[in-house]
């Protein structure tokens, strides 16, 4: 029962996540593929994508946010 229950944990947690991968990836530099060669770019757009996500999740959503891993940890 406690191992069932683990899983369901964890599987809401991984939609959590798949859902902000996919709000991320609406920035369409982090799709397509990234031509610029400089050392260190690419982490700088994924950065700013993951920032500008955020952005919008929070004024859209000004709800207090929650640490799943605690969730987790607490279970």
């Amino acid at each position: 029962m406690a191992d069932r229950f683990l899983h369901h944990r964890i599987s809401s947690a991984r939609v959590i996540v798949e859902n902000v991968i996919a709000g991320v990836k609406r920035c369409r530099i982090v799709k397509d593929v990234l031509r610029l060669t400089t050392e260190g770019i690419s982490d700088l757009v994924m950065e700013i994508a993951c920032g500008l996500h955020h952005l919008r999740v929070s004024c859209c959503h000004p709800f207090p946010t929650f640490d799943v891993l605690s969730l987790l940890s607490s279970g």
